[in-house]
Parts: structure tokens; sequence; C-alpha cells
């Protein structure tokens, strides 16, 4: 399971905090040049890591991942270099899932060509950053593309071949009013000229991150957050009208229509250990460049399942976590392309934390986490209470997970039992 951070937009938006640098359109050839030097760099820097660090993929979970950034200003020729790399490592695919970022202005701009190329290379998914069907607020996050270039690019992908396209919208600004909610999501169900529903949404509220420029603004008194009952109101709408859609939603903040759930991001959310690639990436399960996850024995061994998921272990409760580890690579592009596997930060989490993550991560999704667990690790009268009152509700299956209608509320039922 790999994870890969690109570290390029065209331009930042609003509300972003992730690490890139600026890949603004060039006007001159030297400024051209300069951009393609950066992007030569980061590719031959991105080779040698993924080189180097080979022997902490699993294929317990078999995806990979490029995000950012904005993977789609790349060329080509960074992404076939990528997977050469991996295949010296023995993991250079085909992939069970492999999916990549795309801007829509980029798609409009590069055409049906570049996403062929993308499908040569075996890339399964894309994933497009949509957000908004209103031109106004796509101005204030400060996208490049408008409404109609989010069609126009849909139209390219399906056109290419892509069978797999999830698209991401933004809910909770105060200047969101309901009713261009409502418009927004009839435009995401309807973006398609195939008359065919986006095969998965992901929809997340908006929040100010420290250090984005949406910080600034409200730090200046220039901009102020949502209240929060517009905030659970439209995330009930938003959940009414996918359901309504026929959409599985099968983790908090991600639907699908049935087939569709994301493998690599289900496999997150299911504690398996991933290998993060590029300046700013995380990754997971490792203590620095030592380690196979699973060979470690910090997490369950694989199962024998059908899917790609049951043989990562991640439905394994019984097995006690012992120790994991994160490690963030440096978020800068010039010092990574001198030192590819120069680490910023690494930390060690113990069985207390690793519980806390599991139960959080687990009961925000559709599959739920084990009774049994929650009666290890929980405080019994709290459990019974959330039970009792509904904050949580016992599956058939005998797990049991926050219901829809409290999942805005998750925060304050997970802090209630644990």
């Amino acid at each position: 399971m790999i994870y890969v951070h690109v570290p390029f937009c065209r331009s930042f938006c609003t509300y972003c905090d992730f690490y890139s640098e600026v890949a603004a359109r060039c006007r001159r050839a030297e400024d051209e040049q300069r951009q393609n030097d950066f992007f030569n760099g980061y590719s031959k820097a991105l080779a040698e890591e993924a080189v180097m660090r080979g022997h902490e993929i699993t294929d317990h979970v078999n995806t990979l991942y490029i995000g950012g950034g904005t993977p789609s200003v790349l060329p080509l020729s960074v992404f076939e270099n990528l997977l050469a790399a991996l295949s010296e490592t023995g993991h250079g695919g085909p992939f069970d899932e492999f999916t990549v970022e795309v801007n829509p202005e980029d798609i409009v701009e590069k055409g049906e060509k570049y996403v062929e190329g993308l499908l040569r290379l075996g890339v399964n998914r894309i994933s497009m950053g949509v957000q908004s069907f209103d031109d106004g607020i796509l101005k204030f996050m400060n996208r490049r593309h408008d409404a109609a270039s989010a069609r126009k690019a849909y139209s390219i992908l399906e056109d290419a071949g892509v069978e797999n396209i999830s698209i991401d919208l933004i809910f909770g600004l105060p200047q969101l009013s309901d009713t261009q909610w409502t418009d927004t999501l009839k435009n995401a169900l309807g973006i398609s000229s195939m008359g065919v529903p986006p095969h998965h949404i992901s929809s997340y509220q908006l929040s100010v991150e420290p250090g984005s420029m949406l910080a600034r603004m409200v730090e200046k008194g220039m901009w102020s957050e949502a209240p929060e009952e517009l905030c659970e109101r439209q995330y009930a709408m938003l959940c009414e009208a996918l359901a309504a859609a026929g959409y599985h939603h099968y983790e908090i903040s991600n639907f699908a229509r049935p087939g569709y759930e994301a493998v690599h991001n289900s496999a997150y959310w299911k504690h398996v250990p991933y290998v993060g690639l590029g300046p700013g990436a995380h990754s997971f399960g490792t203590e620095a460049g030592r380690s196979r996850m699973y060979g470690s024995g910090i997490f369950p061994p694989p199962g024998r399942g059908r899917g790609p998921l049951d043989r990562a272990g991640g439905g394994h409760w019984n097995t006690p976590a012992r120790q994991a580890f994160r490690q963030w690579n440096r978020p800068d592009l010039r010092a990574y392309i001198a030192d590819p596997c120069g680490i910023s930060e690494h930390e060690t989490l113990d069985e207390g934390q690793l519980v806390l993550e599991r139960i959080m991560l687990a009961l925000r999704t559709s599959d739920g986490i084990p009774v049994s667990y929650l009666k290890e690790h929980c405080d019994l009268p709290s459990l019974d209470r959330a039970l009792a009152s509904g904050d949580l509700v016992l599956k058939p299956d005998g797990n049991i997970r926050i219901p829809e209608n409290r999942f805005f509320v998750s925060d304050r039922i997970i802090s209630d039992i644990v």
C-alpha cells in the first residue's frame, strides 16, 4: 500500500494546508526550464526514495494512490519513472486500485490523450477535485476551474475510458445557502454526459487549517466559520440526497455506488500500514527504514478473505496491538531532492494510542467494530448508555457503529465511551 505526495499546484486553494510549491503556467522559456528542472529533480528523488524504501512496502493491500498537491500538473514521464522504480522493488503493479488525483482545468487543457496515457500506465481510478458547482464559491476557494470546466473535464474522463471516477465536494461555508448546496448536489449527480452518476463522492465540511490562507483571513477578521447548525443541516442534506440516489455511505465523508468503495482509503480506516513517498508524505506502521510492518508483529497477520481488505487483516480484532510508528518526510522540495529519505518527524504509538485510533476510525465506518473489542477497551456503563440512546447501534454481524444520523457528532460520542 503506497501513497505518493506530489508537491506542485498551479495556485493555492484558500482552505488547503498540504505542502506544495507553486508550479504556475510559464510565459518565458527560462521559467519553463526552471520548472522542468524541479519536475525532473522531484521525479529522480521520488524514484530514488521508492527504491531505497522498497523493503517497507507490503502487498496485503495492493494499492497506489498519487495525491497532492495536484498530480495532474505533472507530465506522464514522472509517473513512468515512479513505476519503473517501484518495479525494481517488485511493487510496480498491476495494482488492485491505482488512483491519481486531478484538477478539472488540467484535464480540459491536456485532453483525452493525457488521460489515456494515465490509463496505459495502469491507473484505474481518478479522483477529481470539483468542490462546488457554484462559480462564486469556487472563486472564493481560489480554485482554477469553474462549473463548466468541471463538467467538461468529467466528459473527457468518460470519453477516455475511465471506469471509476470520484469527485470531491465541500459544504459548510457561511456564504453557501441550502439552495446552493441542493443545486450542487443535483449537479454532482448529473455531471455525467452519459447519464451515469459518479462512481464515488467524497464530501467534507470546510475547516480552517492552521497555516492556510483561510486561517489568515479569519485572523484578520475577513471571514468567519459557518454556524454549526448550518453545517449539520447541510451534512444531513448530503446524506439524504446520496442515499436516495443509491449510494452506500461507508465512511463518515465517503459515499460509493455499490462496488466502488475506495480500497486504498478503506484500508486507512482499518489501520493497514502504508508507505508514503515524496516531500511531506506520511507513513504508518514501520520504524523508519528498519522493519516491515507485518513482519514486526505489530499488526494482525493477513486473513484469507475474498477481497483485498480481508487479506489486509483489517477485520482481525483479536490480535492485540502493541506498538506502531509514524513518520513524516520533510515538507521541503529542495531538501527532498538533496536527500529523498530525510525525515522531519517520527513518533511511536503505544498500545493505548493504537486502541483509541482503531476505535475512532472504525466507529465512523459502516462496517463498525466488534462489540467484544469495545467491551474490552471502553467504559462499559458509557457504552451501554450510548447504545440505549441510539448514539451507537449493534449490527446483525455483532459489530457496533455510529449510525449515519449521528455521524456529525461522532467526536462527542467517542469521547463519551473511551
